[in-house]
């Protein structure tokens, strides 16, 4: 049985499973399954690990991104330059499994972002600073857009959320939501941002894919800006995983 898995904590909202399970009925794939893992600490993989011997690739959620890159014995140069992993691919080498990273989030974001960009997204808003912020802010360094990311705390170079003016919002037509802020059920919060200065010039993005009109996008759309929320990035997530887990040259 080849086995796949999504390492996280909690989980009891998994894109993952039910896509990768109707996945394998659709495309008839046999001898395949894949399962959720909670695990509080990064410190349970090694024990996982042993315990699922057939584990051939995993993916990685919150709270462990960032976390797990410690244990892994190859990390892929995306990943690195996002500093962050969600996929990881297990391959067994002298009897020893051997762990690498990678971070199918830049793919999926960059390629769900791209077509949707206009010559005057030149500066962007990152809202949060977490795990998902980090291919976000990757695939914007590559796509020579300017950002600033807006946090909570007081962070070196970030803006705080509660000193954002409405100028900021003007000035910034590219604004991305990293936080978890609105995610089903807690559907009535949004990021607390002036918005009021968007426009029908600004383009705003949510990771988030439940609910599939996050009040964000909802506040976004009602000033005629253009909207996108996280379900295609996932799509294109899953799949380049599925991609890295069956490659066939595996260095």
């Amino acid at each position: 049985m080849k086995q796949y898995g999504l390492i996280g904590f909690p989980l009891s909202h998994s894109f993952s499973k039910k896509y990768f399970t109707e996945k394998f009925e659709r495309e008839k794939i046999e001898n395949a399954g894949y399962d959720l893992f909670p695990i509080e600490s990064v410190s349970e993989l090694p024990e996982l690990l042993k315990h699922h011997p057939d584990l051939l690739g995993l993916n990685v959620t919150i709270p462990h991104k960032l976390n797990v890159m410690a244990f892994l014995d190859r990390i892929d140069e995306g990943a690195q330059k996002a500093g962050a992993v969600n996929c990881i691919r297990i391959s067994n080498e002298n009897s020893h499994q051997l762990l690498e990273g990678f971070n199918t989030d830049v793919y999926g974001f960059e390629a769900s972002l791209q077509p949707l960009l206009k010559p005057w997204h030149q500066q962007a808003l990152v809202l949060g600073d977490g795990g998902a912020a980090k291919a976000v802010k990757s695939v914007l360094t590559k796509l020579g857009i300017t950002f600033k990311c807006v946090t909570r705390k007081e962070t070196p170079g970030n803006w705080l959320f509660s000193e954002l003016k409405p100028q900021q919002i003007a000035d910034h037509l590219l604004i991305i939501n990293t936080t978890p802020l609105g995610t089903y059920p807690k559907v009535e919060e949004c990021p607390p941002i002036p918005y009021e200065a968007i426009s029908n010039k600004h383009l705003l993005y949510d990771l988030i894919y439940n609910p599939e009109q996050t009040l964000f996008l909802q506040k976004g759309a009602a000033a005629g800006a253009a909207t996108k929320n996280g379900y295609e990035m996932l799509l294109l997530q899953a799949e380049k995983s599925w991609e890295i887990w069956n490659a066939k040259d595996k260095h």
